[in-house]
């Protein structure tokens, strides 16, 4: 696609008059293409973002974490289907337990599709705490003794696998559940599953001396900057940072998994998007990713998407695999960046 460049530009150019700055990413045909717009984001380096400038991605994490389950569940680690209190057995503290529902329990699958009937936060956490402009990381007390614990005082709203309900405290235990089967860290664990066998160098939790010259600095939607978040043990909902350019590496995986079987994540990525959960007659959740296709009128497309936000970042990730096009957009302002990456996927179908 000769104009792929110019695209995104123009969407980077047209989403920097509301961030502080913003990285975009398009992918079609085969070519990636990764542009920048903004003022000064990465602190002390300077100058404007670029495809390794480091990003909080909040629940675009959410897509690493259910991949993990897939490689766990065909390595026969971890299954689907099994339960969320067999994968956390010795380690709930005393008295707790993990809710069920009608006498069904919570499987993995559920976690991985919003399904499990857990609320949205964990226990004691407030919606309007995580839209405070100064307020500082609202997950750093979520703490494994913290969720845990928690979970004894947590009352399903629906049984598990009958409706869909966006729940980040379901995808920070299911993070938290794989890594303690796999008798390491939650971020030790995605590199191990898919950093390493992807070639990502740059998708983590902890930011080192040299990430740090790169990472972009949070800012709240009026441009106040605003300190970074890590979500502490509830990191598998929304505590990974990336770059654009690992992130198109993640992408480019995902078109090529029908066609390019030797590719080690294949199995896996395939594993993912065979699970299907109905939200509405256009929705659905695959595990990890959000799916629905346009009406007719708009050109019937697939798009298969995750967006995420934190205190001062906002990402869009999507691709549609029947037209082999994706789009990344990554901003350091607590101002959605959907709109503009939606148009550019649009764009990419229509080309």
């Amino acid at each position: 696609m000769n104009d792929l460049g110019s695209l995104v530009q123009r969407t980077a150019d047209r989403l920097a008059t509301q961030q502080v700055g913003v990285v975009v990413a398009g992918l079609a045909g085969g070519a990636v293409e990764i542009r920048g717009a903004g003022s000064t984001t990465a602190a002390p380096a300077g100058g404007p973002p670029g495809p390794r400038t480091l990003f909080e991605i909040g629940s675009v994490t959410k897509v690493f974490t259910s991949l993990a389950l897939a490689r766990l569940a065909l390595a026969g680690t971890a299954g689907l289907d099994e339960p969320l209190a067999d994968l956390l057995a010795g380690a709930l503290p005393p008295g707790a337990s993990v809710p069920a529902r009608r006498g069904t329990p919570i499987a993995l699958r559920h976690l991985a599709t919003h399904t499990s009937g857990l609320p949205r936060l964990p226990a004691g956490m407030l919606l309007p705490t995580l839209l405070h402009p100064n307020k500082p990381d609202p997950y750093r007390h979520c703490t494994r003794a913290v969720l845990l614990a928690g979970l004894g005082r947590t009352r399903l709203r629906a049984v598990p696998g009958r409706g869909f309900r966006y729940s980040n405290l379901g995808a920070g235990l299911l993070g938290l559940a794989l890594a303690h089967r796999a008798g390491t860290g939650y971020e030790e664990l995605v590199t191990r599953e898919i950093c390493e066998p992807l070639g990502l160098a740059d998708t983590v939790i902890g930011v080192d001396a040299e990430r740090a010259a790169r990472l972009a600095q949070g800012h709240t939607a009026g441009r106040r900057p605003v300190p970074g978040w890590q979500l502490a043990d509830l990191a598998g909902a929304g505590g990974l940072h990336s770059t654009a350019a690992d992130l198109a590496v993640l992408l480019r995986a995902q078109l090529a998994s029908g066609t390019d079987q030797d590719s080690p994540l294949a199995p896996a990525i395939a594993l993912t998007r065979q699970t299907k959960h109905k939200v509405n007659p256009f929705a659905w959740a695959h595990l990890g990713w959000l799916g629905h296709r346009l009406h007719q009128r708009q050109g019937g497309h697939l798009q298969i998407w995750h967006n995420g936000g934190t205190g001062g970042f906002r990402s869009f990730v999507a691709f549609d695999p029947e037209k082999q096009v994706g789009v990344i957009a990554l901003a350091n302002t607590r101002r959605s960046v959907d709109p503009g990456g939606i148009a550019l996927l649009r764009a990419l179908q229509n080309a």
